[in-house]
């Protein structure tokens, strides 16, 4: 049976080092080779070292293994996990190929060096390992010709989207001769192990998403030319406005680089005929910014420049540039109106000014191309459509957008355009089928060769919208819903805006844990929506502090804790899947659940200090809990090192950038769990559920708690009181300390006294009320209302 346990990457430049980062990430050792030096730097002169050293050797693949704990954003999700990453040079170290599973090619994209890698490796690997390129573009098939037949076996294309820790996307490749057995094991590792979104494409030209996606780019640059649209302007309509994201073509452009931009646009000009051609001969204007060698973000000047604080725009006939620009029309102003992606392309795209003009000159020949390329690039909508959703983040792919806009209303505006439709969207209309996807009793389906097919989905991918529509749910109020998600699991799904807690998110915890205590094995609360929680609802609390009505803020503080303990000591197992931002009040309520199990990408921290709060539903206390728990059993610990590091994290608003960081800063303890693929969140938390219940699951038992009191909280003021007179914080920043410090010292009690629960929980909800009450704090709160960041008064 194919497994991958180890794993080596050829080339360490930016892609090859992100792909050895994403292998470390997930716990497999990855070998990082690159070229040997031929010559010795000065620096290496002057050491006396020599072209034989080892250190000189892997000079090229250990500098950039260096560089991964530098870059932003972050490729490692860790630091530690470098450790898993070796350096060494593809003289010294082909020979150890023979002890890797999975060998990744990602050289310069020029097929004879790829050709001559792949030579060296048939002579060194394993037979049965894997190996694959991740070429953006250069044909599978003529990289594997003449080689042993196990490598051709075992042999295809996985290309990568960058940054490889952060884009979904997975495009598989295989060739004529690629093992169906290594094809689909590859699929589903990519999905299971590499947490991505893996989409089978063929070996053409680009393969899926840089086909389509460049193509779109191409034809909005030439938009813009041809209808006299500055580049601020496109940018403006073509980002979120549109589910596009917020870098939408020119910033997009910037990000990549254009050189890269160039070569993938070359690469498929090289290999196209006919009008295909015209739209992937790059505008002259471009190839000049690359000779001036503007290429974006890299080089510090592009399609845009950063002046102070001021951002400009390149003119694409003067080469100058200029304030940046917004299209404003009365169709932008009016999509801004519609709700959801598919209301504001409608309102956009039929309208007859600037905006709807430019947009639709641009959407629709991406959708006849999506559409003519169908069958030849991929078998079916779907695969398109999810490659340009994980890989350019689109928030529909081209079929889905033809769907909003509606496919027959567009098909005749560009019939009378004299476009040319491809005759199978043709054919679906002639058979009065409208659309290319269909939704039914909660199952999703797509149009395929004439019929409706349904979705297959990976068996660990809960959609809760979907779920809603098949099952219903059992209880629903505007902040949260309880729905069953089956085998005797419950869910709550918070839904308020931005996810952010209020009375009625709490008072749907308390009805859920007393559900699930009488009718369920045991619950998660989890959503899918931008992020888990950010927080509890500030508008609210700033309100309700300028009405001076502490008495009621006292009452939700009250019965915001109670409802944290209700989850702590639930007779059945509780269990948070936290993801994306993770902050205050989304962070308690994951602190007291029997088990976390966390996206990889979450981003989880006590950041009430940041807007002049300390936490106030229990947070303070349960990382400090966390922290005791993850004390070795039976060996002496400082307690005054426990409540340091806990008041320096919750002070300082300390937020991970990541799961695993979740758990280097004790929010997770050892027992808790990571899920690489964010689609498989939920699954990976009801299976944590019935886990528990299997084990018959009991609630822990209440304990006292050890403080450090009084000269505790001494020391923890120490240093907020040397930041203070250095000018780095405050008063109001040291009278947040003070409050904190004394919370988390358990009040004026000797050092080593054991408290209950409830006491820390006072203290707490007094101190957050006190803060609450302070005009300078309720500056901070209404400043990161207004502006969405904190404010330092």
């Amino acid at each position: 049976m194919q497994q991958i346990k180890k794993a080596a990457v050829l080339g360490s430049g930016v892609m090859g080092s992100g792909i050895a980062a994403h292998l470390a990430n997930i716990g497999i050792p990855t070998l990082l080779l690159d070229i040997a030096p031929r010559e010795l730097t000065d620096a290496e002169k002057a050491k006396g070292l020599t072209l034989e050293n080892k250190e000189v050797r892997n000079r090229v693949s250990e500098g950039n293994r260096q560089k991964l704990l530098k870059q932003k954003p972050a490729p490692l999700t860790s630091k530690k996990n470098i450790a898993l990453i070796e350096a060494g040079n593809f003289e010294d170290d082909m020979e150890r190929l023979k002890d890797v599973d999975w060998i990744i090619e990602v050289v310069v994209e020029n097929l004879s060096i790829k050709k001559q890698v792949f030579e060296k490796v048939d002579q060194h690997r394993k037979p049965g390992s894997i190996v694959s390129s991740n070429t953006s573009g250069i044909s599978v098939e003529a990289m594997s010709e003449g080689l042993s037949e196990d490598f051709q076996k075992h042999f295809l294309g996985t290309h990568f989207f960058n940054p490889p820790r952060y884009l979904k996307l997975l495009e598989v490749i295989p060739t004529k001769n690629t093992s169906s057995e290594v094809l689909s094991f590859m699929k589903q590792f990519g999905e299971d192990v590499l947490g991505k979104g893996v989409v089978e494409a063929k070996d053409t030209p680009n393969f899926i998403a840089n086909r389509i996606g460049t193509y779109g780019l191409l034809v909005t640059v030439q938009e813009m030319l041809k209808g006299g649209y500055s580049v601020g302007e496109v940018d403006s309509i073509t980002g979120p406005l549109i589910g596009r994201p917020k870098s939408a073509t020119f910033r997009t452009l910037d990000v990549v680089g254009l050189d890269t931009f160039i070569h993938v646009a070359n690469n498929v000009y090289d290999q196209v005929g006919g009008k295909e051609k015209e739209v992937f001969e790059v505008p002259d204007f471009m190839k000049v910014m690359q000779e001036k060698g503007w290429l974006g973000s890299k080089t510090g000047q592009g399609f845009f420049l950063k002046k102070g604080k001021e951002i400009l725009e390149l003119n694409p006939e003067t080469l100058e540039y200029g304030p940046r620009q917004k299209l404003k029309a009365a169709s932008t102003e009016l999509a801004k109106q519609e709700k959801g992606t598919a209301g504001k392309l409608k309102a956009l795209v039929y309208s007859d000014d600037r905006s709807g003009q430019l947009l639709w000159n641009i959407l629709s020949p991406a959708l006849l191309y999506s559409a003519q390329l169908h069958g030849e690039i991929a078998d079916d909508v779907t695969a398109i459509d999810r490659a340009m959703k994980w890989g350019f983040g689109w928030e529909l792919g081209p079929f889905e957008t033809w769907d909003a806009i509606g496919v027959e209303k567009s098909v005749r505006k560009m019939e009378e355009a004299g476009e040319e439709v491809p005759a199978w969207v043709k054919e679906m209309l002639e058979k009065d089928i409208n659309s290319f996807y269909k939704e039914e009793e909660g199952q999703k389906y797509f149009y395929h060769n004439g019929e409706y097919r349904l979705i297959e989905e990976n068996h660990k991918v809960i959609n809760l919208k979907q779920l809603k529509k098949q099952k219903g749910v059992i209880k629903k109020n505007t902040g949260a819903s309880l729905i069953d998600i089956g085998d005797g699991v419950a869910l709550l799904e918070f839904h308020s805006q931005s996810n952010a807690i209020g009375l009625d998110i709490i008072q749907m915890i308390n009805f859920a844990v007393d559900e699930v205590e009488k009718n369920y094995k045991g619950l998660v609360i989890g959503n899918q929506g931008k992020n888990f929680c950010v927080g509890a609802n500030l508008g609210m609390i700033l309100m309700e502090a300028q009405d001076d009505n502490i008495y009621e803020l006292d009452m939700v503080v009250r019965h915001f804790q109670n409802a944290m303990m209700k989850i702590k000591y639930s007779a059945k197992p509780v269990v948070a899947a936290p993801f994306g931002m993770t902050l205050g009040g989304g962070a308690e309520v994951c602190l007291p659940a029997a088990h976390i199990q966390a996206s990889s990408e979450t981003y989880m921290g006590l950041v009430e200090a940041g807007v002049g709060l300390i936490p106030g539903g229990s947070g303070n206390k349960e990382l400090y809990l966390k922290h005791l728990d993850n004390m070795p059993n039976g060996v002496e610990f400082d307690l005054q090192k426990v409540a340091n590091k806990v008041f320096e994290s919750i002070a300082m608003a300390k937020v991970s950038t990541s799961g695993e960081e979740a758990r280097d800063n004790n929010f997770l303890n050892l027992a808790d769990g990571i899920s690489i693929n964010g689609d498989h969140l939920l699954y990976d938390a009801k299976q944590a559920v019935l886990a528990l219940h299997e084990k018959g699951y009991k609630p822990p038992v209440r304990k006292k708690v050890p403080v450090v009191g009084e000269t505790g909280y001494a020391t923890l003021l120490l240093g907020a009181q040397a930041m203070l007179y250095s000018g780095y914080i405050s008063e109001h920043d040291l009278k947040i300390a003070k409050k904190l410090a004394n919370v988390i010292a358990g009040g004026k009690v000797p050092y080593g006294t054991e408290v209950d629960e409830q006491y820390l929980l006072d203290l707490e909800r007094e101190a957050f009320l006190s803060l609450v009450a302070e005009p300078k704090s309720q500056q901070r709160m209404q400043h990161m209302l207004l502006k969405g960041k904190p404010l330092r008064n």
